[in-house]
C-alpha cells in the first residue's frame, strides 16, 4: 500500500516555524491501529487523515499517542494541500469531523478556519496545575482545556513547566495566555498527557482564547501570537457561537508512505 504524505508548516510563511503537520489522503479508511501507527511514526504534533473529494472530506487527527477531537493547524495544513492539488479551482473546502462541520476558505494568502466557539468558565486551580506551571497565574478558566491567564507576555514566555505534573491533569491540556506586547494576546499550549509536551501553534485552543479575549478587550477581531520556540501567527474573529482562525502555511516536504 502506498499513501501520499505532505508535511506542512502551518500558521507561518516560513519553513521550520509554525506547527508541522502531516497530511495523508486515503482512498478509504484504514483501521484505527494503522492510522495511529502512522501518526506515531511521523512523530509530528498531529497527522491529518482525509477521505473524500469534490470539496468535501471526512477528517481525523492523531498525535503520536492518541486521536484528538479538534485540531486547527492540521486542518489548515489539509486545506493548504487540497487547494494546491485536488481542489485548485475552489476557494472553500468542507471537512466533517468529530467536532462537526468545519469550513476553510482561501482568502488571498490566508486560509480561514470556521471553528466552533468554546468559551471558558472560571474554575479552581488544582495543585498539579499550579505546581506544573511553576508560576501562579492571575486567573484560571476551563473549557476542554485549562486556561491560565497571566499579566504579561514575558511571564508566558518565561514559563518552564514540569511536564510530569501537567500530565496528571484531569483535562486534555492547559493553555497559558497574557496580553501581548505587540499583538492583542499571546499563548502557549501544553499537553504532555497526550504526547505533546508543548504544541508549537494550536488552532483548537483559540476556540477558547478568542471568546475570552474578545470579551475582555471589547473587540471582535484579534491578532495573536503563539510564543512557543517555533512561534506562529493567527488572525482571529469572535462570531458568537463560531470563531474564525486564519493563518498561512508552507510546504516542507512530500513523499509516499509504504506499508
Amino acid at each position: 500500500m502506498r499513501i501520499p504524505i505532505v508535511h506542512v508548516d502551518a500558521f507561518t510563511s516560513q519553513v521550520f516555524r509554525g506547527n508541522p503537520a502531516g497530511v495523508c489522503r486515503l482512498e478509504s479508511w484504514l483501521d484505527d491501529a494503522t492510522l495511529q501507527s502512522i501518526a506515531a511514526e511521523n512523530n509530528l504534533s498531529e497527522t491529518a487523515f482525509l477521505v473524500g473529494g469534490r470539496g468535501e472530506y471526512e477528517i481525523r487527527w492523531m498525535t503520536p499517542a492518541t486521536e484528538v477531537d479538534l485540531c486547527g493547524h492540521a486542518t489548515l495544513a489539509s486545506a493548504f494541500v487540497l487547494f494546491a492539488e485536488a481542489e485548485k479551482g475552489r476557494n472553500e473546502v468542507v471537512f466533517r469531523s468529530k467536532s462537526g462541520e468545519l469550513r476553510v476558505r482561501r482568502e488571498g494568502d490566508l486560509l480561514s478556519l470556521d471553528f466552533p466557539s468554546r468559551p471558558p468558565q472560571p474554575t479552581t486551580a488544582s495543585g498539579d496545575l499550579l505546581e506544573g506551571l511553576g508560576r501562579p497565574p492571575r486567573e484560571v478558566w476551563a473549557a476542554r482545556d485549562y486556561m491560565a491567564v497571566y499579566d504579561s507576555e514575558d511571564e508566558v514566555r518565561g514559563l518552564a513547566p514540569d511536564f510530569a505534573r501537567l500530565a496528571r491533569l484531569d483535562r486534555f491540556a492547559v493553555t497559558v495566555t497574557a496580553p501581548g506586547a505587540q499583538v492583542d494576546f499571546v499563548s502557549r499550549f501544553f499537553a504532555p498527557g497526550q504526547g505533546l509536551p508543548e504544541d508549537p501553534v494550536t488552532g483548537s485552543s483559540h476556540c477558547t482564547l478568542v471568546p475570552y479575549w474578545s470579551r475582555r478587550l471589547g473587540k471582535k477581531r484579534l491578532h495573536a501570537l503563539q510564543v512557543s520556540p517555533r512561534g506562529g501567527e493567527l488572525f482571529c474573529e469572535d462570531r458568537a457561537d463560531r470563531v474564525t482562525i486564519a493563518g498561512r502555511a508552507v510546504r516542507y516536504l512530500q513523499g509516499t508512505i509504504e506499508l
